[in-house]
């Protein structure tokens, strides 16, 4: 059932990784996770932008994953600058794929976006990507992806038109460079974390799907 919701821990590179995953319908034809911005600034798997990724995901009956990377929450270990916890999303694509044996749509929101895109883009696996208030110079911090220049698969760049982290400009600058298939929604007036505007957020997500996935054997 989408509504069912198991708690438990990973075996993760640095130790146990807290974790929760919505359960989707049995006949789901993808799985997916969802990963959470940075951990140092309050990032969790709790954080609301990550919430309502999870919600739009399993409204069309997928398992969706969410987990804590390591030093977040309960997870074991200590923040990494992105290195390790490019591994943890490798230990959770992996979790998912021996526990379903389907596709992996992958989302990620700031930090979850940047390091989550660079264990998802080389992951046979992994189908498609969606990255939410993709950063790209933060505090000092700049993010590159020129990985994206070689990741053919479809893509999806969603974020605020006053995303303070992510300038709608320098963000056409990274999308233009990124591989085909990729789409870029940006949502006006939003802000990095979408206040108050989650919902156009979630109906941008679903949307993208509806057009691109057969998400269910009983999908048109």
């Amino acid at each position: 059932m989408p509504n069912e919701i198991r708690s438990f821990f990973l075996n993760g590179p640095a130790g146990r990784l807290e974790a929760l995953l919505n359960v989707g319908e049995r006949d789901a034809r993808y799985c997916a996770l969802v990963c959470h911005p940075h951990p140092l600034f309050g990032g969790t798997m709790h954080n609301k932008v990550v919430y309502h990724a999870m919600k739009a995901l399993n409204g069309f009956g997928l398992p969706v994953l969410r987990f804590n990377f390591r030093g977040a929450g309960t997870s074991a270990g200590k923040h990494d600058e992105g290195r390790g916890e490019t591994d943890d999303v490798r230990w959770a694509l992996d979790w998912l794929h021996a526990e379903y044996k389907l596709p992996i749509l992958f989302t990620g929101f700031s930090f979850g976006a940047a390091t989550g895109m660079r264990a998802s883009c080389p992951d046979p696996r992994v189908e498609g990507i969606i990255s939410l208030g993709t950063p790209v110079s933060v505090q000092g911090r700049i993010y590159t992806y020129q990985f994206l220049q070689t990741c053919l698969k479809p893509k999806l760049f969603i974020s605020g038109g006053n995303d303070e982290y992510g300038p709608t400009e320098n963000l056409e600058q990274v999308v233009a460079l990124a591989a085909p298939p990729k789409k870029l929604v940006i949502v006006e007036g939003a802000d990095h974390f979408f206040l108050k505007q989650l919902g156009e957020m979630q109906s941008a997500i679903e949307e993208w799907v509806r057009e691109r996935y057969v998400v269910t054997s009983a999908a048109g």
